[in-house]
C-alpha cells in the first residue's frame, strides 16, 4: 500500500528533537535529530489527522533520548527516598513547557504521577502531554479526565480521580501532593520525604474556621437554575476554610475514597461555589481521619503554617516595614490576585518551610524557574556526599 504525506505537523517539545521522515513502501521510518528550538508541524496520511508525539516519544524514549537529553534523575539518590515514595497528581490545562519543567524537578523513579489534563484543553497540549508521560513507568495519564471548571465541582473531581487511580496503582506511596501546572518545587527530594517524616502520619493543609464573606459559598446551591439554601452539611460537621492544594497522608486518600461520611459530604458538596476551598480542610477535621486534628479553633491551621504551598495573594503584601503585611511584595505580575513570581521572589521564597509555591510562568519569568531549577539539582547531587 502506498501512503502520501499531505503535510506535516508535529509539535514537539523545546530542547528533545526535530525528526526527519523518510517513506519505504508502507513504512514511515524516523531518524532523530538533536535541536534546541520549538518545532510545530501537522501531520496528515491521506487527509486523517493523526497525532504523532505519542508515537515519537515511544520510539524515542527506546534510545533514552528524551531523559538523557533532558537530565531527569533515573536512578535513586538515597535508599532513604527510596524507601519512602511519594504519589504526586498534577492537573494541567495548557503551558506545556511549564509542566515538563515541574515534572522533571519532581521526578525520581521510586515515586508515582498521575497526570490529568483538562478535557477542554487543545489536542496539541493532550497529545504532548501524553507523549512525555509515555516515556516514564511510574508516570500515567488519568483513567478519567473531567472538562475542569474554575470554582466548580469538576475541579475536585479531576483530583478524586487521580487519587483513586494512584490509590490502586501502589500499595507502597506514602504521602499523596496535588499540584497544578504553574506549581513548582522549593525543596529537594530527599528533603520533602525528611519533612514528612516527620509529620509521623500527620497532613499538612490550610484548614481554619470559614471567614464570613466566604460561608454563602456552602449555605446556597450553585447549580445552573437552582438559586436557592442548601441544606445543612452532613453529621452536622462544621466547614472549615482552606485551598485547593494538600500534602496527606495514603490513610486520608483511603478515607477520602471510602469512608461513607466522607462520600456523604462530597455528594453534599457537589453544588457548592469552590468547594476546593473547603472539602479538604472539612476532611481534615473530621474524627478518625488519618493524620487529621479536631474541629477545635486551636487546632487552626493556615496557608503559612502549612507546608503544602507557598501563595502570595495581593492584598497581603506589603513592604517590608509593614506590620500588616503577610509577605513582601510581588517582583513578578498578578493574575487572578496571586503573584506570579520573578527572579526577586526566590531568595525570599528559598527561606520558607512550604515544600512547593504557585504560580510560575515562563511566559513571565523564565529565570525564577531556570534558578529554581539549577539550585534544585545542585542540592541534590550535593546531598549525596
Amino acid at each position: 500500500m502506498q501512503i502520501q504525506i499531505h503535510h506535516i505537523n508535529i509539535l514537539i517539545f523545546r530542547d528533545i528533537c526535530i525528526f526527519q521522515f523518510s517513506l519505504l513502501s508502507s513504512t514511515l521510518c524516523l531518524t532523530t535529530l538533536c535541536s534546541s528550538s520549538l518545532y510545530n508541524f501537522n501531520y496528515y496520511l491521506n487527509g486523517l489527522n493523526l497525532f504523532i508525539p505519542f508515537v515519537i516519544c515511544s520510539i524515542l524514549c527506546i534510545y533514552r533520548e528524551f531523559k538523557l537529553s533532558r537530565k531527569y534523575l533515573t536512578l535513586p539518590l538515597s535508599q532513604e527516598e527510596e524507601d519512602f515514595p511519594l504519589a504526586y497528581s498534577i492537573v494541567v490545562h495548557h503551558k506545556v513547557q511549564n509542566f515538563e519543567r515541574l515534572l522533571r524537578a519532581i521526578y525520581v523513579p521510586h515515586n508515582i504521577y498521575c497526570i490529568h489534563v483538562d478535557k477542554k484543553s487543545d489536542p496539541s497540549v493532550f497529545s504532548t502531554i501524553m507523549a512525555i508521560t509515555s516515556c516514564f513507568p511510574n508516570t500515567f495519564m488519568v483513567s478519567q479526565p473531567v472538562s475542569v471548571v474554575y470554582a466548580a465541582w469538576p475541579r475536585v473531581q479531576a483530583d478524586l480521580n487521580c487519587m483513586a487511580d494512584l490509590y490502586k496503582a501502589s500499595t507502597k506511596w506514602k504521602y499523596f501532593i496535588n499540584l497544578c501546572g504553574q506549581d513548582f518545587p522549593l525543596k529537594t527530594n530527599l528533603e520533602m520525604v525528611r519533612m514528612l517524616r516527620s509529620l509521623k502520619g500527620g497532613n499538612s493543609l490550610e484548614s481554619e474556621k470559614m471567614p464570613e464573606g466566604k460561608k454563602s459559598r456552602v449555605t446556597n446551591s450553585y447549580k445552573i437554575g437552582a438559586g436557592k439554601a442548601k441544606e445543612p452539611p452532613p453529621f452536622n460537621l462544621p466547614i472549615l476554610s482552606g485551598n485547593a492544594y494538600i500534602v496527606v497522608s495514603r490513610g486520608y486518600v483511603r478515607s477520602v475514597l471510602e469512608d461513607s461520611r466522607i462520600q456523604t459530604l462530597i455528594e453534599w458538596a457537589k453544588d457548592t461555589y469552590s468547594p476546593d476551598e473547603f472539602l479538604w480542610a472539612t476532611i481534615q477535621r473530621i474524627p478518625g481521619v488519618p493524620g487529621s486534628a479536631r474541629p477545635n479553633t486551636k487546632y487552626d491551621m493556615s496557608d503559612m503554617h502549612a507546608i503544602a504551598r507557598l501563595v502570595k495573594w495581593q492584598w497581603h503584601e506589603g513592604s517590608l516595614g509593614s506590620l500588616e503585611a503577610v509577605y513582601p511584595e510581588c517582583h513578578g505580575n498578578h493574575v487572578r490576585s496571586i503573584c506570579v513570581y520573578g527572579a526577586g521572589d526566590l531568595k525570599w521564597m528559598l527561606k520558607q518551610h512550604h515544600l512547593f509555591a504557585n504560580k510560575f510562568d515562563m511566559d513571565t519569568d523564565p529565570i525564577a524557574i531556570y534558578c529554581l531549577e539549577k539550585y534544585l539539582r545542585q542540592k541534590a547531587l550535593a546531598e549525596l556526599h
